[in-house]
């Protein structure tokens, strides 16, 4: 195919480090739950990864890989925080980067956001527990000291230089969905009356040292992205649950946040949006919920054309080629991010691309056939089902949208045990 008629799926993007990934499709995080207790990557992850790099993306970011092994965000979690596990990793690395993929390792700190059947001592940057019905899955948090702030910036840092040994080609930071960055972010979350709490300007700074000591441990060539809520409200929610007005980060205050990270040399922002307290999704209704709802964030990508020159991935919702190529085309964002569907479909850019496929990728109604499970667990549910597809990509298998809800959650208890059933933010699960 010529460059008259090469569709903008397809086209490579040449990101301000100087890398070039070869088309625009972003696999966006999801927690793959296939790491056991000692937090290492496992044979499941390299056979995932070279699935979906054989499957034709442009970018693999992984899932959460937390810098410290005592603080988790979901079972299953891989946690990086010395070279232990560097064989492992490589060979995860090496699946990831098949077929000229570039493969991203997201790095992460759950702060608060730590189920308590994982963590009886989180941390946070204040004190203050979950709100809502979730509160009592999450144990009290302990507020950061200064001087601990700097060793999670020091350990972000050590995470991204070991990706990079191992050969991972990118990393993202995850500054999003209620993990502890966030919660700095969130005036909220966050009452700090030192040099990290206040107005946006030092809310921002913990993000803004993890930025600069990650650039500093992966040097100026290295992709570096970082997953930004576009606020900690969902999508139509104007006002909290409460009835009053909205208070925590918000749109104005992510621009700001953008246009810093640009200015220090950020490769690529994944717009995101909401909080483990306020969810982005809180339906399982797959298919139907996506033609109600259509694509994620859309009006604030707009918002954000106008205002940055760097690359935006924007994830949630694309489902068929046309909606992607209207959003290139309008210039909304510069990668197509897609996570649940590649957990059903792993070759969907190849389709697209190769074999100019123009159909949709219908999700379907995750259900246990019971209401009352499935109002009890039902983003539980849908993250449990999706878990299972990637195992089952992982364990060699093909995915199998005929599985049931009640067989999910049956899996992931017998997994990860109770701790399974804590919630957990639906992020990438888009």
């Amino acid at each position: 195919m010529n460059a008259h008629n090469t569709p903008g799926i397809a086209k490579p993007l040449t990101l301000p480090c100087g890398a070039t990934v070869k088309n625009r499709f972003y696999k966006s995080a999801m927690n793959e739950a296939l790491a056991g207790r000692d937090c290492a990557p496992t044979e499941e992850h390299v056979r995932l990864y070279r699935t979906w790099a054989e499957g034709g993306a442009g970018v693999l970011v992984t899932g959460n890989v937390m810098v410290d092994r005592t603080q988790l965000g979901e079972p299953g979690n891989v946690a990086v925080e010395d070279g232990r596990d560097l064989n492992m990793l490589r060979r995860w690395a090496a699946a990831g980067t098949r077929n000229g993929a570039h493969c991203w390792m997201q790095i992460n700190h759950p702060g608060r956001q730590s189920p308590i059947t994982i963590n009886q001592h989180p941390y946070a940057p204040s004190g203050g527990k979950l709100e809502g019905d979730y509160g009592r899955f999450f144990a009290e948090p302990t507020a950061l000291t200064v001087e601990q702030i700097h060793d999670i910036v020091h350990r972000f840092a050590t995470t991204a230089r070991i990706a990079k040994k191992a050969g991972f080609t990118g990393v993202e930071i995850h500054a999003a969905h209620g993990y502890l960055i966030n919660q700095f972010l969130s005036p909220e979350d966050n009452r700090r009356t030192d040099e990290y709490g206040g107005d946006i300007e030092h809310r921002a700074r913990f993000l803004f040292e993890v930025f600069d000591a990650v650039r500093e441990a992966v040097g100026p060539e290295f992709p570096v992205a970082v997953k930004l809520n576009s606020s900690d409200v969902p999508i139509a929610v104007k006002i909290d649950d409460r009835g009053g007005s909205f208070s925590g980060f918000d749109e104005k205050e992510s621009i700001w946040v953008m246009k810093q990270l640009e200015k220090r040399g950020v490769d690529l922002i994944d717009i995101s949006g909401g909080t483990l307290e306020k969810p982005l999704i809180q339906t399982n209704s797959g298919a139907v919920e996506d033609r109600r709802r259509g694509v994620y964030f859309t009006e604030f990508a707009r918002r954000v054309k106008g205002e940055l020159t760097v690359p935006v991935a924007l994830t949630g919702g694309f489902r068929n080629a046309r909606d992607m190529e209207r959003a290139l085309d309008e210039g909304i964002t510069q990668m197509i991010g897609i996570a649940r569907p590649l957990a059903l479909v792993p070759d969907l850019p190849k389709r697209i691309i190769r074999d100019r496929w123009d159909g949709s990728v219908d999700l379907p109604w995750v259900t246990t056939g019971v209401k009352a499970l499935d109002r009890a667990f039902g983003g539980i549910l849908v993250i449990s089902w999706f878990e299972l597809q990637m195992n089952r990509i992982g364990h060699g298998k093909r995915p199998d949208p005929r599985i049931g809800g009640l067989r999910a959650l049956c899996f992931a208890i017998g997994k990860h045990g109770p701790g399974a059933l804590a919630p957990r933010h639906r992020k990438g699960h888009q």
